[in-house]
């Protein structure tokens, strides 16, 4: 059977002397250009050799044949072999699939590695290999940052095919989230399958909860390493602090005017509680899940609102008339 050596070979030099022979109808037995020794010696031997070269009645030039019955004898048996090593790849990749949901399922035995770190895009790749597996849950909490519309529609394609496979989907963002139109067409896109999507004023850091038996977490605040836990008792108490946490939230389609008064007045209150808190601005934008622009024009519709020129105007304001940020609505 015939290699990519001699595919490339009969390409190049092969086809040059085939091109030759057929221009010049016949070429002598002794032409220095097919001499054995010779620069093209190899070149024209597997013209020989796949039949493309043949003597002539007399025996004493080389002359051309027709190549249309090679496809029999070189591609047939080529596609066979191929064929067999894509039905056999076909069964290793099915054998190590499952080898790979036996391990992923298990809980994390004592003394084994019930912590595991990915980095960069490793992170990607293993986690839609971990959502291939899932069988009957996701949970995910994912803050407004860090989610661009690219990295948006590659989860709408992965999430919305386990739904299909009937698994139940629900997660949580932040208010802001509401006015991301990137997340907005997401939410759409799998609400329409059956997921559940509610939002909150509190901050939450990113977590995906698989089948209640895998948790993934953040390892730094860059989003450049994920931390896989399998250890039940941990996987345990971040789906209770997710349970909590779902108690609370909005439904994402939920946009009456009532629940829209009510998660401003919720982000108003946040605002409040950061400021009273000394926390600086990025870290309460981020809090807020929104842009430090916008972060900054809450400041200023508080500063107006009490009719403060400073900061420092605003914090004595509020000081003076016990407003902390616990209140539970816009009238309190």
């Amino acid at each position: 059977m015939y290699g990519p050596e001699q595919r490339r070979l009969l390409e190049t030099e092969s086809t040059a002397l085939y091109e030759a022979l057929v221009r010049e109808g016949a070429i002598p037995l002794d032409d220095p250009r097919v001499a054995v020794d010779g620069p093209g010696g190899e070149a024209f031997a597997l013209l020989v050799e796949l039949g493309l070269a043949q003597r002539d009645a007399e025996g004493v030039r080389w002359v051309p044949a027709d190549p249309a019955g090679l496809q029999t004898r070189v591609v047939t048996p080529l596609s066979s072999e191929g064929t067999r090593l894509l039905e056999e790849s076909t069964q290793w990749s099915q054998t190590l699939a499952s080898l790979g949901q036996t391990y992923r399922r298990a809980p994390a035995q004592p003394g084994g590695d019930s912590v595991t770190y990915l980095r960069d895009t490793a992170i990607n790749a293993h986690l839609s290999g971990l959502v291939a597996d899932v069988e009957d849950e996701i949970l995910t909490a994912q803050p407004q940052t860090g989610r661009d519309a690219v990295a948006l529609a590659a989860a709408a394609v992965r999430d919305t095919a386990a739904i299909d496979r009937g698994v139940r989907f629900r997660t949580l963002y932040q208010h802001a989230a509401r006015r991301h139109t990137p997340t907005v067409k997401y939410v759409d896109v799998v609400t329409a399958r059956g997921a559940q999507v509610r939002t909150l004023d509190e901050f939450f850091n990113r977590l995906i909860v698989l089948d209640r038996r895998i948790a993934i977490i953040p390892g730094s605040d860059d989003l450049s390493t994920a931390v896989v836990v399998r250890e039940p008792a941990v996987v345990a108490y971040l789906v209770d602090v997710f349970e909590r946490a779902w108690e609370r939230g909005r439904p994402f389609g939920q946009k009456d005017g009532e629940t829209m008064r009510d998660i401003a007045a919720e982000q108003r209150a946040m605002t409040i509680r950061m400021l009273v808190e000394g926390h600086a601005d990025p870290t309460s934008a981020k809090r807020l899940g929104v842009s430090p622009r916008t972060y900054a024009g809450y400041i200023a519709d508080l500063k107006a609102e009490y009719d403060a020129e400073t900061r420092f105007q605003l914090g004595y304001e509020m000081g003076r008339l016990g407003v902390t940020g616990d209140e539970t609505s816009a009238d309190d």
